[in-house]
């Protein structure tokens, strides 16, 4: 059971079940010769299904060809590619053969991507031919070897022949795998970047990354009879930890619907492949929702899923549960430095907890909110959320001041989210410390008015920042995009906050949008709908309004 301490916003997870102590490679292992036979893999766009015994037996020969390549454990090795196969084929063999995976963000441009290579000298790297308008492997060949002076080994998925590629399938060899690989040594670089700043790469071990999959697949009450359908992509924590590796510690099917988020490619899949579990952000379950063939789709094998990466209405987790029949659908919290969930709901928690917070502490981990001074704040207070236990990254990759500035001499990864723990220990995020607007020296909390309009019959989606005023500090601004075949304008919206919220939470600005700009995993970009204000209206740059650092726990490019 979680502790709770009395009074203050103090949590502990349950020390049970113990962590799991060995690593990702021979969690592969066990999970071949406990459902051999079972469908592990399914890429539904390539065609593609493996089973364990496959799919261990397809990274064991991906590992030792990358060996026979003369990479040696401990080395970086990067994937650069949308989901696939080849993407977890390649998770999974970088962990029998003790290489570091850096996962690279498939919307990287030139300049992104030389700088990642060079921060952690990849070794090698194996990436898509292209995936939309990204033609990774001429941006790799533009480079040049002067420019990548660590980069030995480059391999293209596909059997094109391409001058200075390996195909995939060629590599395959019968090097000897390393026995003597730790849980504890890292095993996964993942680059986060806020606004501001150079990205940070969050160096995580096995032991982080697959005791946090198992947990949250233990928190969705995976079984071998489960199904996940992944459309969230595989670079995030949310894909290749909640995904991949919730799958092969609990025997349930990864099933890939495309090699990126499309709404009907998802809902195909669910039918087609009677998936069980669903993955998505809160902008994802909206495009499902919103799909005008949504009726036609048999989706009644759902039962439940996870729903994490952003903040959660209460309106779209009702509809997730009622019309997408995810009765046991989750809501998880983290950060990629924390591997990265931190606090999940539970199948067994009453409707509005599920609806109306982010759950209570994992198992083995120990959360806290503090103050301006530092100190703990008394429950039901909002402080700055910080994490302790076997989920902190080791540090950012060879920069440890940066690391220090994260994470304190007492172990505590600091978030920057703001949150509110009650008396039970259930927590909700009210924003970030950076997002908070202040209007006239009162504290106003994107995410209150946020949930308040979600209310609004008319509104599907909606995203609240503070934008600088010379008078009153900050005022706000709500970004509204409308349901299908709903009318309101920016008066109306103002008219359904006036009388129903403090006069200082009515957004002096309200602009109708069609889209908000968006992340690879489909969360909202704030600081850019904060910037296209301050274009629109004039703002001098210099009024000292900064772009918040929000998202410094996650990849926002």
């Amino acid at each position: 059971m979680s502790f709770v301490t009395p009074g203050l916003s103090h949590v502990c997870g349950a020390d049970a079940p113990p962590l799991l102590e060995h690593t990702i490679g021979e969690a592969l292992v066990r999970a071949a010769a406990q459902w051999g036979d079972r469908n592990a893999l399914v890429s539904v766009a390539q065609g593609i299904r493996w089973s364990f015994a496959e799919s261990l037996a397809r990274a064991d020969a991906l590992a030792g060809g990358l060996l026979a390549l003369g990479l040696k454990p401990g080395e970086r090795i990067g994937i650069w590619s949308p989901n696939c196969a080849e993407w977890a084929l390649t998770q999974f063999a970088a962990a029998r053969a003790g290489l570091i995976l850096v996962t690279i963000n498939p919307a990287y441009r030139l300049s992104e991507v030389e700088y990642t290579i060079n921060k952690v000298g990849l070794s090698a790297l194996v990436a898509a031919e292209r995936f939309k308008t990204s033609a990774y492997a001429e941006m790799v060949e533009a480079l040049g070897p002067e420019r990548l002076p660590t980069l030995r080994a480059r391999v293209l998925i596909g059997e094109a022949a391409r001058p200075g590629w390996i195909p995939f399938a060629a590599v395959d060899g019968r090097a000897s795998l390393p026995e003597d690989l730790h849980p504890g040594d890292p095993i996964n670089i993942q680059f986060t970047s806020g606004t501001t700043g150079l990205p940070k790469g969050a160096t995580l071990s096995h032991r982080n990354i697959l005791n946090n999959g198992y947990f949250v697949g233990r928190g969705m009450g995976l079984s071998a009879d489960d199904r996940i359908c992944i459309p969230v992509p595989l670079y995030h924590c949310f894909g290749m930890v909640m995904g991949n590796l919730a799958s092969i510690t609990h025997g349930a099917a990864m099933v890939y619907p495309a090699p990126g988020f499309e709404p009907e490619a998802t809902l195909r899949a669910v039918e087609a492949e009677r998936c069980t579990a669903l993955y998505g952000v809160p902008t994802m379950f909206i495009a499902l929702l919103a799909h005008p063939q949504f009726d036609s789709f048999d989706l009644g094998s759902l039962r439940t899923g996870c729903m994490a990466g952003a903040i959660c209405p209460e309106p779209l987790m009702r509809e997730v549960i009622e019309r997408l029949h995810m009765r046991d659908v989750t809501i998880a919290y983290g950060m990629t430095e924390t591997s990265p969930v931190s606090f999940q709901t539970g199948l067994d928690d009453p409707l509005d907890r599920r609806t109306g917070s982010i759950g209570r502490v994992q198992p083995h981990l120990e959360c806290k909110l503090i103050g301006p001074d530092g100190g703990v704040v008394p429950v039901g207070q909002p402080g700055e959320l910080c994490t302790r236990g076997y989920s902190v990254m080791h540090g950012y990759w060879n920069e440890p001041e940066r690391t220090a500035e994260a994470i304190d001499a007492a172990g505590w990864m600091h978030s920057g989210d703001l949150a509110v723990i009650d008396g039970a220990g259930y927590a909700n995020i009210v924003g970030r410390l950076k997002d908070m607007v202040i209007r006239g020296g009162e504290n106003i909390y994107p995410r209150e008015i946020e949930e308040f309009l979600y209310r609004h019959p008319a509104v599907e989606d909606v995203a609240v920042v503070g934008v600088p005023d010379a008078r009153m500090g900050e005022e706000v601004c709500a970004w509204v995009r409308l349901r299908a075949g709903a009318e309101a304008d920016a008066e109306a919206i103002r008219a359904y906050c006036r009388e129903q919220i403090a006069h200082f939470k009515v957004p002096r600005y309200v602009r109708i949008v069609d889209s908000f700009p968006t992340t690879v995993t489909g969360k909202v970009q704030k600081y850019l709908i904060r910037q296209a204000m301050i274009a629109e209206l004039g703002i001098a740059s210099d009024s000292g309004a900064q772009p918040a650092t929000a998202e410094a726990k996650e990849n926002q490019s």
